[in-house]
């Protein structure tokens, strides 16, 4: 009972706060997994107190991780995050550093700590596994823990695949289940691509298609006025001379670069996805087969090609490009440490392999890139003297060091956009540059000076031979694919491949 009452207490330290006055198939479950949970260490450790401690512990660091992302991307924990775990051990700089260092490490000293007080304070029972003893009272727990867990999963209880409303609602174990069960079935949604029909342009006078889903780009010049506006020089006058160019809503906010990604190549709104919505790439991966962007321009004659300089089994992609009708995925194993800008491959590295890629092409390209250099954690970078002169007119307000960090780099990709402008400007093959950003980054510090941007990027869609006609046309990230084919048909020029 004790440690009921503590789980809650620790409960009640989530941000959103869970109610109390939750529906009770909601309590059953919480009531079930904690009895359930508990009862696995008994059985293992075989000391109530300490084992008590222990899923104690276990829930606070979900807490704390919970309080982490709903801190950094406003959005509490969720079934779908559990890899978190298994990726912090796998990629600590993408995670530990959101949670701050000194929790991490006061919260594994902690651990280990009640692993040491509770091995040498508490003795073992004797015979603890009798049935006249702790082997009886674990049976009773196991018993009553499977009739709460029936009890709550039959209620079935209703959810609406927002957390910030089922958390509070039914409480976080209740719906960590319900997100859980909701993932068993693949979604309901196809897309557009798996029954568009094919250009009826000729193979050999298709357009090479890039896209730059270029990491946390969004215009940070709005932010502050401080901030000098050729930042951005070459982003601004490629919009002057867009095909087509607008904002758009993406279904991330600061993290989360898989939703974007998916978005974009399968045509599919985020919403439309159910509880896949927060990692539609598991999905994927386990077998689910959408149609893509990708599949729809390799029936026509394409070779398609992604570049993500990272380790191509984080998220999955490693198997979920394949089937989403990549015949190529160059990830961080193509790219050496003198690539690096910072702490990540640099745009420009990926600048050198899409050209390198063209040049050689000898027939029509559809590139997919994925950035990095851009990626947080932010916070880890320093800045100097030099970076406040080349990026504002006015130095900002103490404590806006992450968004110096973050112009540095938006920069380099302000030049990337220009270095791959010039080169296809250059060429003798129609080419069509696709570029948007997947998220705005992650600097609440920043945001608590000068209020947070809404969430929306930009998107523009240019091409080597045809004249830019300045359309704006606002739209959601899973239409951007479907302009960039549509716009393809108008393409005039016969291609040339080949240096």
């Amino acid at each position: 009972m004790a440690g009921l009452l503590l789980s809650v207490c620790i409960e009640a330290l989530m941000t959103p706060r869970p109610s109390l006055h939750r529906p009770w198939g909601a309590w059953a479950l919480h009531v079930a997994l904690w009895t359930l949970t508990f009862d696995a260490f008994l059985l293992v450790l075989g000391r109530p107190w300490f084992s008590m401690a222990i899923v104690s512990a276990v829930m606070l660091t979900f807490i704390l991780v919970n309080n982490a992302k709903q801190k950094a991307l406003r959005e509490p924990f969720v079934f779908q995050d559990y890899e978190y775990f298994t990726d912090a051990i796998r990629h600590p700089r993408l995670y530990i550093p959101f949670l701050g260092w000194l929790k991490f490490i006061g919260a594994v000293a902690g651990f280990v700590l009640a692993v040491a007080i509770g091995l040498l304070g508490e003795s073992l029972p004797e015979m603890r596994l009798a049935v006249r003893g702790q082997g009886g009272a674990m049976l009773v727990l196991l018993v009553i823990g499977l009739l709460l867990l029936r009890a709550g999963l039959r209620q079935a209880l209703p959810i609406s695949l927002d957390p910030t409303l089922d958390l509070p609602r039914l409480g976080f174990w209740a719906s960590f289940i319900r997100y859980g069960q909701e993932e068993s079935q693949f979604p309901r949604a196809a897309s557009p691509f798996a029954t568009l029909p094919p250009a009826t342009t000729q193979t050999a006078q298709l357009p090479h298609l890039v896209t730059i889903q270029s990491e946390s780009f969004f215009d940070a010049r709005a932010l502050y006025p401080g901030v000098k506006k050729d930042v951005l020089h070459h982003f601004d006058q490629l919009k002057r001379d867009a095909l087509v160019r607008g904002t758009m809503k993406v279904p991330a906010w600061g993290a989360n670069t898989v939703r974007t990604e998916f978005a974009f190549l399968s045509g599919i709104s985020n919403r439309s996805l159910g509880v896949h919505r927060f990692n539609p790439y598991r999905a994927v991966a386990a077998g689910w087969k959408p149609g893509s962007v990708a599949l729809h321009l390799k029936r026509q004659g394409y070779r398609t090609v992604c570049i993500h300089p990272y380790p191509k089994s984080f998220y999955r992609r490693d198997r979920v490009f394949p089937r989403l009708g990549f015949d190529e995925f160059i990830d961080i194993e193509q790219f050496d440490e003198h690539s690096r800008f910072g702490p990540y491959t640099s745009d420009d590295a990926v600048a050198d392999k899409i050209e390198s890629i063209l040049k050689f092409a000898t027939g029509p390209v559809f590139i997919f890139v994925v950035t990095m250099e851009n990626h947080g954690p932010l916070h880890l970078e320093s800045i100097s003297q030099s970076d406040i002169d080349d990026l504002y007119t006015e130095p900002p307000p103490s404590g806006c060091d992450d968004l110096t960090v973050y112009l540095r780099h938006l920069r380099n990709a302000d030049r990337m956009l220009a270095r791959l402008r010039a080169f296809l400007e250059r060429q003798k093959f129609p080419a069509r540059l696709c570029w948007y950003g997947d998220h705005v980054p992650i600097m609440p510090e920043v945001y608590q000076h000068f209020g947070a941007p809404d969430g929306t990027v930009e998107y523009i869609l240019w091409s080597n031979v045809e004249a830019g006609r300045g359309e704006v046309r606002n739209t959601r990230v899973e239409e951007v694919s479907r302009i960039m084919v549509t716009e393809q048909s108008h393409e005039t020029g016969q291609a040339r491949y080949g240096t």
